[in-house]
């Protein structure tokens, strides 16, 4: 079996820079791209950080989970590099097969991700509102602080190696009871 690593956080975050350098320390690894979902959508998509996209995006998320879910079930060690906050959580690993995944939110300060957003290369996206209202909803979700990285100051080569030995040693794991509940945290 292999396993199932979320790097999620809003736009300009780190999370597909982070990824790929998990990615690579791991063997034999998958990186999924969760944009590259919401990619397959062709006409009538609706842009994802509008309250309107909420069915659209349940849909999305699910379909990435299962491919997601998928890989790691097929013996990968898996990172799935997207925006999924605390509230698809919950779906998203249900959507998995599995029975449990790490969860790593990145969240740098809003100014920073809005930088790095404003910035980047090759990337689609670039609405400066839109990101700090994703920025609001990951700081006030009340995830529970083992799953996020504050303004991490280090490189990505240094935060890769923290979120490696983070969920080796469990600290990032995130899993269903019975119910369909989260447990209580330790």
């Amino acid at each position: 079996m292999g396993s199932l690593l979320v790097v999620s956080g809003p736009p300009g975050a780190g999370k597909s820079t982070v990824a790929g350098l998990v990615a690579e320390r791991l063997d034999p690894s998958v990186l999924v791209d969760g944009d590259a979902f919401f990619g397959f959508l062709s006409r009538g998509a609706i842009p994802p950080w509008l309250p309107e996209s909420q069915e659209q995006n349940t849909v999305v998320v699910r379909a990435a989970a299962a491919a997601t879910g998928t890989y790691a079930a097929g013996g990968f060690h898996t990172v799935y590099d997207g925006v999924i906050g605390p509230w698809f959580l919950t779906d998203f690993l249900a959507a998995t097969g599995l029975t449990q995944l790490d969860y790593v939110v990145l969240l740098p300060s809003p100014d920073r991700c809005v930088e790095r957003v404003r910035t980047r290369a090759d990337h689609a996206f670039t609405d400066e509102a839109a990101t700090r209202h994703m920025h609001r909803q990951f700081a006030t979700a009340g995830l529970d602080q083992r799953h996020m990285l504050v303004d991490p100051p280090d490189g990505p080569e240094h935060v890769a190696e923290r979120i490696v030995a983070a969920a080796a040693n469990g600290t990032l794991t995130y899993s269903l009871d019975r119910a369909g509940h989260r447990p209580p945290h330790h």
